[in-house]
């Protein structure tokens, strides 16, 4: 099984986001985030976010780009708890019970995105607001001589 982990190539995500995501972690698009967004919401470092921003699952946080690789089913199912328990806290679903069969539909439109990429293809999205609601494209880059763990640190320090 796919997914993908946050990458900070640089420095730039501090300057654009108001949360930037750490590297190496589980990333998802989060979309759902702008789904009730107009045009006035889009404004400063929110603008960038909905523009470009993947999500990060575990902080919460914002980045320009992901790394697609492999994810075990133990880390799946914590994902999947986590999210559901962000939905509850932050996002206003009512219970884990309500929550955790939309964590599930949104890990798993990204897991599915994943398992068409090969380890280490670098992934970029970007969303813009039309009359339907917020519409999401994807591009991707073909992995190269470094791999994901070269910038993303995997396991814990533990």
């Amino acid at each position: 099984m796919k997914l993908a982990r946050t990458l900070r190539l640089d420095v730039s995500d501090d300057n654009v986001f108001d949360l930037p995501a750490p590297s190496g972690e589980w990333a998802i698009s989060g979309g759902f985030e702008f789904s009730n967004w107009t045009e006035a919401d889009l404004k400063g470092k929110a603008r960038q976010a909905f523009s470009n921003g993947w999500y990060s699952i575990e902080s919460g946080g914002r980045a320009s780009f992901v790394g697609v690789c492999d994810i075990t089913e133990a880390e799946l199912e914590q994902l999947r708890q986590t999210l559901a328990q962000t939905f509850v806290e932050c996002y206003g679903a009512p219970d884990i019970d309500a929550a955790y069969p939309v964590a599930c539909e949104e890990i798993d439109q990204m897991r599915s995105m994943c398992e068409d990429f090969e380890d280490n293809t670098l992934l970029m999205v970007s969303r813009t607001l039309t009359e339907l609601g917020v519409e999401e494209t994807y591009r991707s880059r073909g992995p190269q001589d470094a791999s994901l763990e070269a910038f993303a640190v995997h396991g814990s320090v533990d």
